[in-house]
């Protein structure tokens, strides 16, 4: 069996794959359809509708808990990851996207015209994620694990 065989069986790292790129591209979508710009960094950048760090982890736990078992260390120890991820998704990550907004605006200002090419750039405010942004990930990566299941 060779190195890609091995990695396309593993039904745990597919579905966690799968989650992360498909939450990416509906984000891109959504992105497009919404404010009807193309942006490049959406399909690969962190921030928005769904979270696709809890799409990841989700699809990851629920494949480690119907391949393993909800009793197993490897479910046990993605449902902790999972937990950290979201919370952070929720809390820390997203108070970050808040204080880049109003630094911004602060920048933005007469106040602060800095010649540093560095202190230039904007920063950037889609680093968290909403309750609501991080349960449609989770649902998304639950349900495409699910979905991936059935044929593994």
């Amino acid at each position: 069996m060779t190195f890609w065989d091995k990695i396309l069986s593993n039904e745990v790292l597919i579905s966690a794959v799968v989650g992360w790129t498909v939450a990416q591209v509906l984000k891109t979508i959504l992105e497009i359809a919404l404010n009807k710009n193309f942006s490049p960094e959406r399909l690969v950048g962190s921030g928005g509708m769904p979270s696709s760090h809890s799409a990841t982890v989700c699809g990851l736990t629920t494949t480690a808990g119907l391949c393993y078992g909800v009793e197993s260390f490897q479910f046990a120890v993605s449902f902790v990851l999972a937990s950290v991820v979201m919370y952070d998704a929720i809390g820390v990550r997203q108070e970050t996207g808040k204080q880049a907004r109003l630094l911004n605006m602060i920048m933005e200002q007469d106040l602060f015209r800095m010649n540093n090419e560095d202190f230039q750039q904007r920063l950037k405010e889609l680093v968290g994620h909403t309750p609501l942004q991080v349960l449609a990930g989770a649902v998304l990566g639950i349900l495409l694990a699910l979905l991936i299941h059935q044929f593994y």
